[in-house]
């Protein structure tokens, strides 16, 4: 679930603020609770969705004026306890290209990358406070699905955040990266047709990366030995 629909589940403009996404939580979670809806699949599904919409938001939106926490009357969703921290993409502000290399003689997991400097400098175009908190939030999400190898959930992450800062070089090599992680991936298991597409993928997305293009091309090269 990538930033844009979260804010589309709550009802909300983008940019809203804690104060709207904590309102907007209450009378939502009013509307779908299964105590209020019992034996309707749809507004349970829907309360579901609402509800992990709004852990997402909470830790991100900008602050408004204080209200308390809203409180359901029946268990959210629960999450996985926050990982040990890892570093697969580079942490923003960094002038430096992070790429996943593939001087391991396995693919049975997702390997730690190989910084090298870029060719030239990442130049950040310039955002409002609120896009660089979301930023900022999302690459520590970023970090988490990617330790715990939740690809599709990483890559929803990363493209809901392209979308948002199209400009944005740091961004871009972030999905880059993510692309290629899943791929090398999908190689370990066997899904070779599908590593290439997203090999390409990461390609197409940050195609002056010259560290990136050495990287995927040895990993190309590898799917040729291997299969």
């Amino acid at each position: 679930m990538n930033i844009a629909d979260c804010y589309r589940l709550l009802e909300l403009p983008t940019q809203a603020d804690l104060t709207a996404v904590k309102a907007s939580y209450r009378r939502l979670a009013r509307r779908y609770h299964p105590d209020v809806n019992p034996g309707d699949r749809q507004a349970q599904d829907k309360f579901i969705q609402v509800t992990e919409a709004y852990k997402i938001l909470v830790e991100i939106a900008p602050p408004g004026t204080s209200v308390a926490d809203p409180v359901p009357t029946a268990d959210p969703v629960p999450t996985a306890a926050p990982p040990a921290a890892v570093d697969p993409v580079p942490s923003p502000g960094r002038t430096r290209v992070t790429v996943v290399s593939s001087n391991r003689s396995t693919v049975n997991s997702t390997p730690r990358p190989k910084e090298t400097p870029s060719s030239q400098s990442v130049r950040q175009p310039p955002s409002s406070p609120f896009d660089q908190h979301l930023k900022q939030v999302s690459y520590q999400q970023l970090q988490e699905l990617l330790k715990y190898q939740r690809f599709p959930r990483a890559i929803a992450l990363v493209e809901g955040l392209a979308q948002r800062l199209p400009d944005d070089a740091e961004v871009r090599q972030w999905q880059a990266i993510t692309y290629q992680c899943w791929a090398r991936d999908l190689i370990s298991k066997g899904q070779v047709d599908k590593a290439r597409v997203y090999l390409k993928k990461a390609l197409h997305t940050d195609p002056h990366n010259r560290s990136l293009w050495a990287a995927v091309n040895e990993d190309f090269r590898r799917l040729e030995r291997i299969y």
